[in-house]
């Protein structure tokens, strides 16, 4: 496999991406186009970006083998959209096998196999929603929402709730607390038990 840029490694990382100690791995390239991007490198040009194959990011990464199979930690991919790079998850996954815990964070714009594909290699999904409203999710995202909502009913059928969180964002100038409730209310009816809510800080709310 041809190395595969990424907009940044972060090692020894607790209690944000999954469990135990984590390294973040994200990879360059998303399907969305979000107003209030926090990784925005991952839509501009990849140019001086580092690149590595599944084997090269596995030879990084192992320096923490002792720390991830102590706590239960392992890597947690994400970007970008790291379901758009399955094929990588899959071979990584051979080599590190079941002494770590994959953690990939998804917005699930994504064709339905490779979100088939991932749930067998990967432990635990975040899954980044962001709004039940359609017309919303398409001014802030420019995507489907209706993609995002089949698809995470499709993944749960495929690992259980369990391994499932679903990040619920109040995003200021496109939704408020009463669509973070409708948002969490269908999530619910879903049968997800883990539900991350929060505020989205801006640069407009700061000044």
């Amino acid at each position: 496999m041809e190395a595969v840029p990424f907009i940044g490694i972060d090692r020894h990382r607790l209690g944000v991406d999954g469990v135990g100690v984590t390294t973040l791995a994200a990879f360059h390239g998303c399907s969305l186009h979000c107003r209030y991007c926090l990784n925005h490198r991952c839509l501009e040009a990849p140019d001086g970006l580092p690149r590595y194959t599944p084997q090269q990011l596995y030879d990084r990464v192992s320096i923490d083998n002792l720390y991830f199979i102590a706590t239960g930690g392992g890597v947690c991919f994400g970007g970008g959209e790291p379901l758009l790079r399955v094929d990588f998850l899959t071979e990584f996954k051979a080599l590190c096998g079941k002494s770590w815990n994959l953690t990939a964070e998804t917005a699930l714009q994504v064709p339905q196999e490779s979100v088939r594909q991932a749930s067998l290699v990967i432990g635990d999904f975040i899954v980044d929603i962001k709004e039940s409203d359609p017309d919303t999710y398409r001014s802030y995202t420019g995507g489907d929402a209706k993609v995002v909502w089949d698809h995470l009913e499709y993944l749960l059928s495929l690992v259980g709730p369990e391994h499932v969180i679903v990040r619920v964002p109040l995003i200021p100038n496109y939704n408020d607390e009463a669509a973070t409730n409708c948002t969490a209310q269908r999530l619910v009816s879903m049968g997800v038990t883990r539900i991350d809510r929060f505020t989205y800080r801006t640069k407009n709310q700061d000044k």
